[in-house]
Protein backbone atom coordinates (compact mmCIF):
# COMPACT_ATOMS: atom_id res chain seq x y z
CA UNK A 1 0.00 0.00 0.00
CA UNK A 2 1.46 3.35 -0.91
CA UNK A 3 1.58 6.35 1.41
CA UNK A 4 -1.15 8.32 -0.37
CA UNK A 5 -3.72 5.49 -0.08
CA UNK A 6 -2.87 4.98 3.58
CA UNK A 7 -3.27 8.72 4.28
CA UNK A 8 -6.66 8.82 2.54
CA UNK A 9 -7.94 5.79 4.47
CA UNK A 10 -6.69 7.12 7.82
CA UNK A 11 -8.14 10.58 7.07
CA UNK A 12 -11.53 9.08 6.20
CA UNK A 13 -11.60 6.97 9.35
CA UNK A 14 -10.55 9.85 11.62
CA UNK A 15 -13.03 12.23 9.95
CA UNK A 16 -15.88 9.78 10.50
CA UNK A 17 -14.81 9.37 14.13
CA UNK A 18 -14.70 13.16 14.57
CA UNK A 19 -18.22 13.54 13.11
CA UNK A 20 -19.48 10.82 15.46
CA UNK A 21 -17.95 12.54 18.50
CA UNK A 22 -19.34 15.95 17.50
CA UNK A 23 -22.80 14.41 16.96
CA UNK A 24 -22.65 12.78 20.40
CA UNK A 25 -21.61 16.07 21.99
CA UNK A 26 -24.46 17.96 20.25
CA UNK A 27 -27.04 15.29 21.23
CA UNK A 28 -25.88 15.36 24.87
CA UNK A 29 -26.37 19.12 24.90
CA UNK A 30 -29.86 18.88 23.43
CA UNK A 31 -31.10 15.85 25.36
CA UNK A 32 -29.52 16.06 28.78
CA UNK A 33 -30.54 13.17 31.06
CA UNK A 34 -29.42 12.29 34.53
CA UNK A 35 -27.81 14.76 36.82
CA UNK A 36 -26.28 15.24 40.20
CA UNK A 37 -29.47 14.54 42.14
CA UNK A 38 -30.09 18.21 43.00
CA UNK A 39 -32.48 18.84 40.13
CA UNK A 40 -36.26 18.87 40.48
CA UNK A 41 -38.18 16.11 38.69
CA UNK A 42 -39.47 17.13 35.30
CA UNK A 43 -43.03 15.95 36.03
CA UNK A 44 -44.52 15.63 39.50
CA UNK A 45 -47.57 13.43 40.10
CA UNK A 46 -49.69 14.63 42.98
CA UNK A 47 -51.20 11.86 45.11
CA UNK A 48 -53.51 11.86 48.09
CA UNK A 49 -52.42 9.13 50.45
CA UNK A 50 -54.94 10.14 53.14
CA UNK A 51 -58.09 9.22 51.24
CA UNK A 52 -59.32 5.69 50.87
CA UNK A 53 -61.01 4.58 47.69
CA UNK A 54 -64.49 3.17 48.16
CA UNK A 55 -64.57 -0.48 47.17
CA UNK A 56 -67.24 -1.67 44.78
CA UNK A 57 -70.13 -3.35 46.52
CA UNK A 58 -70.05 -7.07 45.83
CA UNK A 59 -73.34 -8.60 44.80
CA UNK A 60 -73.98 -12.19 45.82
CA UNK A 61 -74.47 -14.86 43.18
CA UNK A 62 -77.98 -15.59 44.50
CA UNK A 63 -78.99 -11.96 43.95
CA UNK A 64 -77.63 -12.10 40.40
CA UNK A 65 -79.61 -15.28 39.69
CA UNK A 66 -82.78 -13.67 41.06
CA UNK A 67 -82.26 -10.69 38.73
CA UNK A 68 -81.33 -12.82 35.70
CA UNK A 69 -83.12 -12.34 32.39
CA UNK A 70 -84.31 -15.67 30.95
CA UNK A 71 -84.91 -14.16 27.49
CA UNK A 72 -81.32 -12.92 27.32
CA UNK A 73 -80.22 -16.36 28.46
CA UNK A 74 -82.07 -17.88 25.49
CA UNK A 75 -80.03 -15.62 23.20
CA UNK A 76 -76.78 -16.64 24.92
CA UNK A 77 -77.78 -20.32 24.47
CA UNK A 78 -77.42 -19.87 20.70
CA UNK A 79 -73.65 -20.18 21.28
CA UNK A 80 -74.27 -23.58 22.90
CA UNK A 81 -76.86 -24.85 20.42
CA UNK A 82 -74.25 -25.98 17.89
CA UNK A 83 -73.31 -28.86 20.21
CA UNK A 84 -76.07 -29.17 22.83
CA UNK A 85 -79.81 -29.84 22.57
CA UNK A 86 -82.53 -28.96 25.04
CA UNK A 87 -84.79 -31.99 24.50
CA UNK A 88 -84.68 -34.60 27.25
CA UNK A 89 -82.51 -37.52 26.10
CA UNK A 90 -81.45 -35.94 22.78
CA UNK A 91 -77.66 -35.85 22.79
CA UNK A 92 -75.73 -33.98 20.13
CA UNK A 93 -72.01 -33.46 20.00
CA UNK A 94 -72.43 -32.62 23.69
CA UNK A 95 -74.94 -34.03 26.19
CA UNK A 96 -78.49 -32.69 26.33
CA UNK A 97 -78.97 -29.78 28.73
CA UNK A 98 -82.56 -30.33 29.76
CA UNK A 99 -82.55 -30.47 33.55
CA UNK A 100 -78.81 -29.85 33.81
CA UNK A 101 -79.15 -27.60 36.90
CA UNK A 102 -79.08 -29.95 39.87
CA UNK A 103 -78.11 -33.01 37.80
CA UNK A 104 -74.96 -34.97 38.74
CA UNK A 105 -71.88 -34.09 36.67
CA UNK A 106 -71.21 -36.45 33.74
CA UNK A 107 -74.40 -38.44 34.37
CA UNK A 108 -76.20 -38.57 31.00
CA UNK A 109 -76.53 -42.21 30.05
CA UNK A 110 -75.08 -43.12 26.69
CA UNK A 111 -72.85 -40.06 26.37
CA UNK A 112 -69.07 -40.53 26.27
CA UNK A 113 -67.69 -38.04 28.75
CA UNK A 114 -63.97 -37.32 29.04
CA UNK A 115 -62.13 -38.78 32.01
CA UNK A 116 -61.47 -35.24 33.24
CA UNK A 117 -65.19 -34.50 33.55
CA UNK A 118 -65.99 -37.92 35.00
CA UNK A 119 -63.49 -37.24 37.77
CA UNK A 120 -65.11 -33.97 38.85
CA UNK A 121 -68.03 -35.53 40.73
CA UNK A 122 -70.83 -33.70 42.51
CA UNK A 123 -73.85 -31.95 41.03
CA UNK A 124 -74.23 -29.12 38.55
CA UNK A 125 -75.23 -26.35 40.95
CA UNK A 126 -75.73 -22.86 39.61
CA UNK A 127 -72.38 -21.76 41.05
CA UNK A 128 -70.53 -24.76 39.56
CA UNK A 129 -72.13 -24.18 36.18
CA UNK A 130 -70.97 -20.56 36.32
CA UNK A 131 -67.44 -21.66 37.16
CA UNK A 132 -67.50 -24.25 34.36
CA UNK A 133 -68.91 -21.82 31.79
CA UNK A 134 -66.21 -19.25 32.59
CA UNK A 135 -63.60 -21.54 31.04
CA UNK A 136 -64.37 -25.26 30.76
CA UNK A 137 -60.72 -26.28 30.27
CA UNK A 138 -59.76 -24.56 33.55
CA UNK A 139 -62.63 -26.20 35.45
CA UNK A 140 -61.85 -29.73 34.23
CA UNK A 141 -58.36 -29.85 32.75
CA UNK A 142 -58.38 -32.29 29.87
CA UNK A 143 -62.07 -31.95 29.01
CA UNK A 144 -62.98 -32.53 25.38
CA UNK A 145 -65.35 -29.55 25.37
CA UNK A 146 -63.60 -27.05 23.10
CA UNK A 147 -65.75 -24.05 24.09
CA UNK A 148 -63.64 -21.01 25.07
CA UNK A 149 -66.07 -19.88 27.77
CA UNK A 150 -68.28 -16.93 28.66
CA UNK A 151 -66.33 -14.04 30.17
CA UNK A 152 -69.29 -11.90 31.20
CA UNK A 153 -70.89 -12.88 34.50
CA UNK A 154 -74.26 -11.53 33.33
CA UNK A 155 -74.20 -13.82 30.28
CA UNK A 156 -73.43 -16.84 32.46
CA UNK A 157 -76.14 -15.97 34.99
CA UNK A 158 -78.74 -15.36 32.27
CA UNK A 159 -77.84 -18.67 30.57
CA UNK A 160 -78.04 -20.62 33.85
CA UNK A 161 -81.41 -19.04 34.64
CA UNK A 162 -82.63 -20.01 31.16
CA UNK A 163 -81.44 -23.62 31.52
CA UNK A 164 -83.00 -23.81 34.99
CA UNK A 165 -86.33 -22.58 33.65
CA UNK A 166 -86.64 -25.39 31.09
CA UNK A 167 -87.35 -28.31 33.41
CA UNK A 168 -90.08 -28.71 35.95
Amino acid sequence: MDTMTFTKAAGGFLSAFLVLLLGKWAAAGLYHVGGDGKEEPAYVIETDSGETVAEAEEVSFDELIMAADVDKGAKVFKKCSACHKLEDGANGTGPFLYGVVGRPVASVAGFGYSDALKGVGGDWTQERLSEFLTKPSAFASGTTMSFAGLNKLTDRVNLIAYLDSLDN
